[in-house]
């Protein structure tokens, strides 16, 4: 192999190694790229266009430096050099035409995709919109069905085939709301609510997460999404009402401690007014993680005895 040919093959080499995990990607489960509702599903398409619009800059660029460099080489005779070549307007004009295009492209990309997928946005459909209330705490994620007057604990039931409406806040620092399937990463901030619409279109348990460092522990801080047939979240509205414990005053003042519940729980009755008192602090917002670095707030695993 001549010089020329070995570093054009160390060049490719390098190239396929830097690309490996982006191709990857595409064999994941529970990411974005394998979406699992309407949200997520045009997010992905999004996410495509995009990579697709930028590789066909990347792709000629590289196939253009290595043809540059080949073309150009010491032992090529034929190659015509200009050492005095000063300027062309010609060159100017591609040069700057195709980054100027693709910024186009991407901006109206961006600008379409930022308002029909805007979180606070309905979605369109026959069936009624479920109403959850979620909490973020330390470290834990609290759900809240103001409809069905029960709460859950690290664990999502929501019906398949139907919108879900949510309003998020945070009972201490802030935080990210994120299920990779469903789509729409949301903050969750303290003494503010926002506002996401999610829906899985099949039957499915689904990964959830915080998104954003929290405290010591922010790495367990992670739920389950369990989209359910009617039948089955009836069901399940059923049971948690009939199990637990009533989310009171004092069962919401042991929940906000620092702690990582061992497993999901459930209490059958909560206040219609307990998240709005979480949002206007009426109660006492958690300590956040500055304050339970000091003792117990280092290891903060629970057996959540307290749910009953």
């Amino acid at each position: 192999m001549t010089s020329a040919g070995a570093r054009l093959f160390g060049a490719a080499a390098r190239w396929v190694l830097i690309a490996s995990p982006a191709f990857l990607l595409f064999g994941c489960e529970a990411s974005v790229l394998d979406p699992k509702g309407p949200i997520g599903a045009q997010e992905k398409t999004i996410l495509l266009n995009a990579l697709a619009i930028m590789l066909a800059i990347v792709i000629p660029t590289i196939l253009a430096t290595l043809g540059f460099a080949w073309w150009f080489r010491a032992s090529n005779t034929r190659a015509r050099f200009l050492p005095d070549f000063v300027y062309s307007g010609r060159i100017e004009l591609v040069v700057w035409a195709i980054p100027v295009l693709t910024i186009t492209f991407l901006g109206g990309l961006i600008w379409i995709g930022s308002h029909e997928l805007d979180p606070a946005k309905p979605i369109a459909s026959a069936q009624p919109t479920t109403e959850v209330e979620v909490v973020s705490l330390d470290w834990k994620w609290l759900f809240i069905y103001p409809k069905e007057g029960i709460a859950s604990v690290n664990q999502l039931v929501i019906p398949a085939g139907r919108p879900v409406h949510f309003s998020l806040t945070s009972a201490s620092v802030m935080n990210v709301f994120f299920v990779p399937q469903l789509g729409s990463e949301i903050y969750t901030m303290n003494g503010m609510a926002t506002q996401l619409n999610l829906e899985a279109d099949h039957p499915g348990t689904f990964y959830g997460q915080s998104a954003h460092f929290s405290g010591d522990g922010f790495s367990d801080m992670h739920f389950q999404v369990r989209a359910v047939t009617p039948a089955a979240y009836a069901a399940f509205i059923a049971g948690a009402k009939q199990s637990g414990v009533p989310l009171d005053e004092r069962a919401y003042a042991l929940l906000s401690r620092q702690t990582i519940p061992d497993q999901p729980f459930t209490y059958r009755a909560v206040g219609p007014d307990l998240f709005q008192a979480i949002l206007s602090r009426k109660a006492a917002p958690g300590p956040g993680p500055a304050e339970g670095r000091g003792g117990a707030g280092v290891s903060p695993r629970s057996e959540g005895s307290h749910a009953g």
